[in-house]
C-alpha cells in the first residue's frame, strides 16, 4: 500500500468536492481503504485529521471569497457547509481571528491554509525493529468508552487522566490501550483501558470484559519517553514500513498499545528507557 499516493489521491478528491458534503467513508472508499486505517494513517502522516483539513481549507477559501467578491455571509455559510450564518461566523472568527463583517470592512489580514502537498523524499535506509508473531485470543478487563475519530487524539489522553483521577486505576492499571472497530467503517470506535482478565475475580461495576481475537500481529517496540516514541514509531509504520510491505496487509480493525508498568522506571513514562509496544493485526495477501 502506497500511503503517499493514497493521501495525494484523497486530497485531490477532497479539493474537487470541497463545497459538497464529504465523509471519511467517501474519501476512504475513493482510495480503496477502510475508514479505520485511512483515518489513522492520514492523521499520523499529516499531523491533523481529515475533518480538520477540510474545515481549515473551507474557512481559508471562504476568507478569500469574502475579500475578493460581493458574496454574502449567508451565501458563504451555505456554500461551505454551515447550518447558519451564526455558526459560520463563529468558526470563521476562531480560525481567522476576525468576524467576517470586520474582515470585509477593514480588509484585515486573514489566515491562509493551502492544499496539502506531500513531497517525495528518500526514507528508510535504517533498521526498524519489529517482529511478526501469532497470538491466541486473549480476554481483558477494561474501562470502555466510544470516541469519534475526529476528536480521539484530544479526548483519549483526557480519558486516561479521568480513569486514574476517578480511582478506576485501582481495578485496571492500564497494561493496554486498545482501539476496536470490527467493521472498519464506522465514524466511532470503542477504546479500552485494559488489563488481562482474571476470571476468578468478579467484574467491578462500570467495567467490561472483551475478547481480542487471535491474529498474526506485527509488533513494534517503542523505547523512550512514551509520548514521543509512540508518535515516532507510528509515523515510521505508516510512512516507511507499510509502503514497503509486500506479503502482508491489515487484517482487522484492532490496534493495541501495550505498556510496561511505569513504576518500574525512575522517570515513569517519561523515562528514557521506558518500554511499550504497538501491535497491528496483519494477514498474508491473496
Amino acid at each position: 500500500m502506497d500511503w503517499t499516493k493514497a493521501v495525494r489521491d484523497a486530497v485531490d478528491f477532497m479539493e474537487k468536492h470541497m463545497t459538497e458534503e464529504i465523509t471519511m467513508e467517501d474519501v476512504a472508499a475513493h482510495v480503496n481503504m477502510s475508514p479505520f486505517y485511512f483515518h489513522r494513517g492520514f492523521s499520523i502522516l499529516c499531523g491533523y485529521s481529515m475533518t480538520e483539513y477540510i474545515r481549515n481549507r473551507r474557512l481559508a477559501l471562504a476568507g478569500e471569497e469574502l475579500l475578493t467578491s460581493d458574496i454574502t455571509v449567508m451565501e458563504l455559510a451555505m456554500k461551505y457547509g454551515y447550518d447558519s450564518p451564526d455558526s459560520f461566523t463563529k468558526a470563521f472568527t476562531r480560525f481567522h481571528g476576525h468576524a467576517p463583517s470586520t474582515a470585509r470592512r477593514d480588509r484585515t489580514m486573514l489566515k491562509a491554509f493551502a492544499p496539502l502537498k506531500l513531497s517525495i523524499s528518500l526514507k528508510g535506509g535504517c533498521a526498524m525493529d519489529y517482529r511478526i508473531t501469532k497470538k491466541e485470543a486473549f480476554t481483558v478487563l477494561a474501562a470502555s468508552k466510544e470516541f469519534d475519530y475526529e476528536n480521539a487524539k484530544r479526548d483519549i489522553p483526557a480519558y486516561w487522566q479521568e480513569h486514574y483521577a476517578s480511582g478506576k486505576g485501582n481495578y485496571v492499571c492500564g497494561m493496554f490501550g486498545i482501539n476496536i472497530d470490527p467493521q472498519m467503517g464506522n465514524e466511532r470506535f470503542e477504546y479500552l483501558i485494559a488489563d488481562i482478565y482474571n476470571p476468578s475475580v468478579d467484574v467491578p461495576e462500570g467495567f467490561v470484559v472483551r475478547t481480542i481475537p487471535a491474529f498474526t500481529w506485527a509488533v513494534f517496540p517503542c523505547k523512550g519517553v512514551l509520548s514521543q516514541t509512540m508518535q515516532d514509531v507510528n509515523t515510521k509504520v505508516f510512512s516507511e514500513w507499510l509502503p514497503a510491505l509486500q506479503d502482508y496487509e491489515f487484517a482487522a480493525g484492532y490496534c493495541v498499545e501495550m505498556y510496561d508498568a511505569p513504576d518500574q522506571y525512575p522517570g515513569g513514562t517519561e523515562d528514557e528507557n521506558y518500554y511499550a509496544e504497538i501491535w497491528i493485526p496483519i494477514r498474508k495477501k491473496g
